[in-house]
């Protein structure tokens, strides 16, 4: 017989059916189990088996039948008893119960014994059994809920934690359940477990009775099924994971910081990204302050700093406000912190320093700083620490995380941890210093190989682009140049060395100097080139003996353009070949013969004369501006020639428009541009005569240039441009082959050239006493701002310049072009 049905069919909660359900038996005549219920084996944990033809006095705590005296008179009188008893448990522990005996007879008339027993009220609460006790008495906290999420039991230790008593919460949802958003967690695994009636895990936060800061709890969810197997209630059991918790936070943290804080090599960058990545788990808000050596990428300062310490804001951010109102300096300015401040103290010890209101330092700087301690009362410090930037054994600077809203101060823990995030972000702001110095570097030598304010010609007017590959660094093996030559002629240069970063910029500077010294001595394009690619072998061969492998290689593209004939004269050794746009917008590549890469030294250069007209473009590029990853070289130069087929209202436009049209994004390759409109001399500007070598023409020679002086306006120079004429022509006379030119250009000097069919050049030397010639060219270089020879196809050029007056300047082609 089992009264549990009963129970339920008059509406007993499932939940109290432990103290509410009766153990029902039946005994012989000689006190032997016959009949035994289900009911028997919830409360008393023996199933059928355990127990069917044993005696009943073996199921009581002595088991020698110590029932009380009116028990036992009753019994013998044939009478009904009921009372309390101490049962054993299957578990061994002993159970009170309630106990009900009634006899029956049976038709023969023989005695059979009815047993009915609940479980005492009090006595469960007391520890009858040793699961019970483990209930009550447990160090966890245990509560069981009906399947509604409502309480029905809790343990001392759950009361202690939530802080009510048993009875306050029996039949709320309470326990792990208290309204927190971190219990949405809790209640999804007991409903999960309900539905399932498997075992499931979950993690609350909840903050104990009298305790300043939540702790964290791993919740074990376990249904209780009655004998019909469906689930009618589940227990949780919650064990203290706060330490834990907060340590695998940390752990969690500084594996964030690792991922997030250094991601650039910029420093400003990596300090924000330190007072940004630890908001809001960690600080309310935080600042970063560096030493200014640090800024420039100078050598820090190395060991600690005592005394007042002055240190420039560079990042700050809260967690609570985009404009971080708590902030007492603004980025960019800089603060000096007494020595008795928390960044100082961090920085002379060494260690993180945690402070607060309780702290008369804090006090003390706040009182010394007003609008710091404006701040401090506006938004309130719950506490602070400033931690050292140290990386290397170098003192950066510091960083100060601040708490006025986080429910916890901060503990000696946190200090491990603020210690720890500072030496990270200490590393990459480091890292990110070094590279500000070594880019500052690369870009010094990058800006003293590369021309840097090209004087202005009247023979070009130019504009110019140069685009590294490398980023980062700024530098690359590309290069351009214009250089003034002789006879109002101009020398336009691009060249691309193999490599990107320092080693092909300092090679590219090498190179650049020595086309600058090739163009010096007035070589051809063609001869230029075969010069500089016995320097690049040479170059190479230096580099492998110096136990330096990395290969150079180069190509370039050399013109020379005369305004005079309106030529230009180009050779190029493994380049693209220039562009020519006419003044009518017809785009041409220009016929130049194709040269090997420089280093090679396989096949002569060639050299080809292309007319010019006055106001055409000369376009001359690197093959990073037309050779990609997504297309070849081909295709970049039909897309270069359709670019350069439109208008552009000057050259900086035209150089915007080609670098935006041909480059998405940064280049693959560096890229150097150059774009040249030519100009020609006015025909009043250049006058010529063609004479015999006679030296009886010597003086008419005078007169001819001192009557174009005289045109010109330029009288004051008659006397030194007779003697610089006269020596010229007398020189080509006694020494070359005649018939003798003599050229006069009035350009932004005043140009005199004589030339002969001679390729013998003339050398200054210092004459003897007694030597009656060897001083003419020596006159000629003192009268002469500067002097030189020239080869040509048929002869030799001698030529000098001289300064025009201050007071008059010479007329400026680039004005009337420009106009």
């Amino acid at each position: 017989m089992d009264d549990t049905r009963d129970a339920r069919s008059h509406g007993a909660p499932e939940g109290e059916l432990r103290t509410a359900r009766w153990a029902t038996g039946v005994l012989d005549a000689g006190g032997v189990v016959t009949r035994w219920s289900a009911g028997a084996e919830w409360l008393l944990g023996y199933a059928p088996a355990d127990v069917m033809g044993r005696a009943a006095v073996e199921l009581l705590w002595d088991g020698q039948g110590s029932l009380p005296g009116a028990a036992r008179r009753s019994l013998a009188g044939l009478e009904p008893w009921s009372g309390r008893v101490t049962a054993r448990h299957r578990d061994g522990g002993p159970f009170e119960v309630e106990l009900l005996v009634c006899p029956l007879r049976d038709g023969d008339g023989s005695a059979r014994w009815l047993l009915a027993a609940m479980a005492a009220p009090e006595g469960a609460h007391r520890g009858g059994s040793v699961t019970e006790r483990s209930f009550t008495q447990g160090a966890w906290p245990m509560a069981i809920h009906d399947t509604e999420l409502r309480l029905l039991r809790a343990n001392a230790r759950m009361c202690q934690v939530v802080g009510l008593s048993e009875d306050a919460m029996r039949g709320q949802r309470s326990g792990f359940l208290t309204g927190n958003p971190a219990d949405e967690q809790v209640e999804a695994s007991m409903r999960k477990a309900i539905r399932t009636g498997e075992a499931e895990h979950a993690q609350t936060f909840t903050r104990a009775a009298g305790e300043s800061r939540d702790q964290a709890w791993a919740v074990s969810l376990s249904p209780l099924m009655d004998e019909t197997g469906r689930v009618c209630a589940v227990a949780a059991a919650g064990l203290e994971i706060s330490e834990l918790y907060r340590t695998r936070e940390r752990l969690a943290l500084l594996n964030e910081a690792s991922i997030q804080i250094g991601t650039t090599l910029d420093v400003t960058r990596t300090a924000q990204e330190l007072a940004s990545m630890p908001l809001p788990r960690f600080a309310d808000f935080i600042s970063v302050d560096l030493l200014d050596s640090v800024l420039r990428g100078d050598e820090p300062t190395p060991g600690p700093v005592s005394g007042d310490v002055r240190l420039r804001r560079v990042a700050h951010e809260s967690a609570h406000a985009k404009d971080a109102p708590e902030a007492a300096v603004d980025i960019g300015e800089t603060d000096t912190y007494p020595e008795f401040s928390p960044p100082a103290r961090c920085l002379a010890t060494g260690r993180a320093v945690l402070t607060g209101p309780w702290d008369t330092d804090y006090f003390r700087w706040m009182d010394r700083d007003p609008k710091r301690n404006a701040k401090r009362i506006d938004f309130g410090v719950q506490s602070l620490v400033a931690a050292p930037l140290v990386a290397r054994g170098n003192t950066l600077g510091a960083a100060l995380f601040s708490r006025r809203l986080h429910p916890d101060t901060f503990t000696e823990d946190d200090l491990i941890l603020a210690e720890q995030l500072a030496a990270r972000a200490a590393v990459c702001i480091d890292n990110a210093r070094r590279f500000t110095r070594e880019r500052g570097t690369a870009v010094a030598l990058q800006r003293s190989l590369l021309p840097q304010g090209l004087p202005a010609q009247s023979a070009v007017e130019f504009a110019t682009r140069y685009l590294p590959a490398d980023a980062d660094y700024g530098v690359g093996g590309d290069w351009f140049d214009v250089i003034p030559l002789s006879g109002a002629r101009v020398a336009l240069v691009v060249g691309d060395v193999v490599g990107h970063g320092i080693h092909a910029s300092a090679t590219m500077g090498r190179l650049r100097i020595a086309v600058r010294t090739l163009a010096d001595i007035d070589l051809p394009p063609d001869e230029l080139l075969t010069h500089l690619d016995d320097v690049v072998a040479r170059l190479a061969s230096e580099d492998t003996e110096s136990g330096d492998h990395d290969v150079i290689g180069a190509s370039c593209l050399y013109a020379v353009y005369d305004p005079v004939s309106r030529l230009c004269c180009a050779a190029r050794a493994g380049h693209p070949p220039p562009v020519l746009v006419g003044p009518d917008g017809t785009v041409e590549f220009c016929d130049v013969p194709a040269g090997p890469p420089l280093g090679l030294g396989d096949l002569p250069f060639e050299s080809a004369e292309v007319g010019i007209p006055e106001g055409a473009l000369l376009v001359l590029y690197t093959d990073g501006l037309v050779e990609s990853g997504d297309h070849d070289i081909g295709a970049g130069m039909d897309g270069l020639r359709e670019v350069l087929s439109e208008p552009s209202p000057s050259l900086e436009a035209t150089c915007d428009t080609v670098l935006g049209t041909l480059l998405s994004g940064h280049p693959a390759d560096d890229v150097a541009l150059l774009v040249a409109r030519a100009r020609a001399l006015d025909a009043d500007q250049v006058v010529t005569w063609e004479l015999p070598a006679e030296p009886a023409l010597v003086s008419e020679v005078r007169e001819r240039a001192t009557a174009q002086l005289a045109a010109w306006g330029l009288a004051e120079l008659t006397f030194t441009t007779e003697l610089v004429v006269s020596e010229l022509f007398t020189n080509a006379i006694l020494h070359g082959q005649g018939p003798v030119q003599l050229r006069l250009i009035r350009d932004r000097t005043l140009i005199c050239e004589v030339s002969d069919t001679s390729t013998t050049a003339p050398h200054m030397r210092r004459a003897r006493v007694f030597d009656e010639g060897g001083r003419g060219l020596l006159l000629v270089a003192q009268l002469s701002r500067r002097w030189g020879t020239r080869q040509t196809p048929t002869g030799k050029i001698i030529w000098a310049e001289q300064a025009l007056p201050a007071d008059r300047p010479a007329d400026r082609p680039a004005d009337r072009t420009a106009a």
